[in-house]
């Protein structure tokens, strides 16, 4: 594209998710063109090795979306009567920080990784050991393809849609006041892709789900050790994995390869269900 065009493309985004979405989005395309020279792989790994996508017509009453997919990013975007969809959403880094640029030694998911792990260690000792599924990031009690090879502990990834993912862990119900206030801030790091108002609607209905939603954690809880963790609800899919390398040479899990990714279940995800209640009333 021409930087003109290109500079079209970038606004339709900050428009869509505010400035906050957009700064994450544009570090993460930022961290991608760093791996590119780390590895000289420009043409997959750069800045600006994405594709955008429209669908429909821009519109203030018909549904309409765009796409913005590429390696460590996946964003889908929907329109439907006046509601805002952003999911799936996939980021990631491999590393998830550089030590120069616009966003030098700034760490990428560093909140979702502090906020998950205090609130995990501020956890009872007996609902840190219901949340605990494995203890080893590759543990040899996990069935045949509960680790894959793309996604690692990922449940809900690439080719994953409509998933069936059985409840795991400790159930927020058994929560107590503070421990709840824990895992919304959390959740709401997650949901920085939503302007202001869409994300407070979407809080809100995470909040009515919350004795329904289960916390689970795979590995150790200890400072400077990857680890994984997922939250789950009817509503929301949060999930946070700290992965071995692809293009750096660690073989094991490191905190600086991080992969997350939020759905909504039950026909959220692409606003499917928002589309289809639009067309059976919009569209007989």
């Amino acid at each position: 594209m021409s930087v003109d065009v290109r500079q079209l493309i970038l606004e339709v985004i900050r428009t869509t998710l505010g400035d906050r979405g957009f700064e994450k989005t544009r570090h993460t395309m930022w961290l991608n063109g760093f791996l590119g020279k780390l590895t000289n792989a420009p043409a997959v790994l750069g800045e600006w090795s994405f594709n955008f996508s429209l669908f429909g017509r821009p519109s203030t009453s018909e549904p309409w979306g765009w796409q913005l997919q590429g390696h460590h990013l996946a964003l889908n975007c929907v329109v439907v009567d006046g509601q805002l969809v952003v999911t799936p959403t996939f980021l990631g880094a491999e590393p998830n920080w550089a030590p120069e640029g616009p966003w030098a030694n700034q760490v990428l998911f560093e909140d979702e990784e502090r906020l998950g792990l205090a609130l995990m260690r501020s956890l009872p000792e007996a609902l840190q050991r219901q949340a605990v599924v494995y203890e080893q990031m590759v543990d040899p009690a996990m069935p045949e393809g509960r680790w894959h090879p793309a996604d690692e502990r990922h449940l809900g990834g690439a080719f994953r849609d409509n998933r069936v993912i059985p409840y795991e862990g400790a159930r927020v119900s058994d929560f107590g006041p503070d421990h709840r206030r824990r895992l919304l801030e959390l959740v709401e790091e997650y949901l920085v892709p939503l302007p202001d108002e869409p994300r407070r609607s979407r809080m809100d209905e995470v909040e009515r789900h919350l004795d329904e939603t289960h916390w689970c954690w795979i590995g150790p809880r200890e400072d400077e050790r990857p680890f994984y963790y997922r939250i789950q609800s009817p509503v929301i899919l949060i999930e946070f994995d700290q992965h071995s390398g692809i293009f750096m040479a660690n073989e094991e899990p490191e905190r600086f390869h991080v992969h997350t990714l939020v759905r909504t279940p039950n026909g959220g995800d692409y606003g499917v269900d928002l589309l289809r209640l639009h067309y059976e009333q919009a569209h007989r």
